[in-house]
């Protein structure tokens, strides 16, 4: 069973990837570069300026152009490739 964690804080790093920690601590970096091709929502992400703009909404990743991200999703990606920061 998921339990629902909310993100707190995020910030960009680099072309794609962003350093994310969840309210129960877990904390980690995430290559979004994946998300380029799953379709056009996601498609002006290849702007990093776009990219880099992205901010906490309703507990996950946003941005401006209304992409967003399951928060499960970052969860389960930080969860294979933990990162301290």
């Amino acid at each position: 069973m998921w339990n629902l964690n909310d993100l707190k804080k995020i910030k960009y790093l680099k072309p794609y990837v962003y350093f994310v920690e969840f309210d129960n601590g877990a904390k980690g970096e995430v290559d979004l570069s994946y998300l380029l091709i799953k379709g056009p929502v996601f498609k002006p992400l290849k702007n990093t300026k776009l990219f880099s703009s992205a901010r906490i909404e309703g507990g996950t990743i946003t941005w401006p152009n209304g992409a967003d991200l399951a928060p499960e999703t970052l969860y389960e990606a930080i969860q294979k490739r933990p990162t301290n920061h």
